[in-house]
């Protein structure tokens, strides 16, 4: 009965790239805000093309802006982190 109940945590993946816009970048907050209410971590993937990979700053600062929005429902699981030509931070929610 107890098993019955509980909630299977899963790893929800959102992606973007680096030059994402502002409306962009708040419909994909939108969507983890939602995705931590419902208790799943988010996975946080952002991918480079091209000569971006010269300017992996961006894609850190990008990151650093999305660990700030969320600072009060979720907290970093893993720092950012450079695989290939992406970059990746994963966020569980926060027990509430």
């Amino acid at each position: 009965e107890a098993r019955k109940n509980q909630k299977v945590v899963e790893i929800k993946e959102i992606k973007m790239r680096p030059g994402i816009d502002d409306h962009d970048f708040d419909v994909k907050a939108r969507a983890m805000h939602r995705f931590f209410e419902e208790g799943d971590k988010v996975k946080v993937t952002l991918r480079f093309k091209g000569r971006e990979m010269a300017h992996q700053e961006i894609g850190l600062d990008l990151l650093a802006r999305v660990r700030d929005q969320f600072i009060e429902v979720a907290k970093v699981e893993m720092e950012p982190r450079l695989e290939g030509r992406q970059m990746t931070m994963v966020m569980s929610p926060r027990a509430s």
